[in-house]
């Protein structure tokens, strides 16, 4: 059994950083794509950002470019979200994803999902 589980989340100010991370349960993820996503109250599922599984290629959604940046340690079986100039449209419950089959961008695509942690900012 496969189990994602993040940490992390929090409360911040506008312009400020957090640091998400996610441990997989499971080594058999390391040869995996791993990604977040992000769905705040009365939205859809959202695309964060992906991360290939040598992490040679890294995917951001629209809205987080130039500020989130995705990364793994595989020796550490987890993935990271460094959040920078958090905005307060950032607020939401972030999901780490893993192993995608199809579009990164397309939450079905992806098989294994954590729980979500909060990212809360305050203006």
């Amino acid at each position: 059994q496969v189990q994602l589980v993040e940490s992390g989340g929090g409360l911040v100010q506008a312009g400020g950083s957090l640091r998400l991370a996610c441990e997989a349960s499971s080594r058999t993820l390391n040869n995996a794509p791993m990604g977040w996503f992000r769905q705040a109250p009365g939205k859809e599922r959202e695309f964060v950002a992906a991360i290939t599984w040598s992490g040679t290629s890294t995917f951001y959604g629209g809205s987080v470019k130039g500020r989130f940046t995705i990364s793994r340690d595989n020796a550490k079986n987890t993935v990271y979200l460094q959040m920078n100039s958090l905005k307060p449209d950032d607020p939401a419950v972030y999901y780490c994803a893993a192993d995608p089959d199809g579009d990164y961008t397309n939450s079905v695509a992806w098989e294994y999902w954590g729980q979500g942690t909060q990212v809360t900012v305050s203006s």
